[in-house]
């Protein structure tokens, strides 16, 4: 069943150079790592988001991921609360949600689905 692992970080001031270019380019090289996203949520604050085939292929790529983490682990501020650096949570998809529908559009009198592009 899909998993998501969700890592919270907030980076500390001038370090947010590093920290990106940590992550740019950056391949996993795990087994069930479907990929996952960067996002910046607020200033100087951070989420990773990793999509996995499995819970249990994710649990098996933690001391990996860790290896990344100890990369710019420097770059981090505590969060407090006695988190430490990360606030990491993660599970199993319990619902998956659907894109919207691509818009129709109508010409002379004809409806024509419109083309999505091809991921590359």
């Amino acid at each position: 069943m899909t998993a998501f692992n969700i890592v919270r970080f907030r980076v500390k001031p001038g370090h947010e150079e590093h920290f990106i270019a940590a992550h740019r380019g950056r391949r996993l090289g795990v087994p069930g790592f479907r990929g996952g996203a960067l996002v910046k949520t607020g200033e100087r604050s951070y989420c990773i988001v990793g999509e996995w085939t499995s819970h249990q292929r994710m649990v098996k790529a933690r001391p990996k991921m860790i290896a990344i983490l100890d990369t710019f682990r420097d770059d981090l501020e505590d969060l407090g609360a006695g988190l430490g650096v990360t606030d990491p949570v993660s599970g199993e998809v319990v619902v998956k949600l659907a894109a919207s529908k691509p818009a129709t559009k109508k010409h002379g009198g004809k409806t024509k689905t419109a083309k999505r592009k091809k991921r590359p």
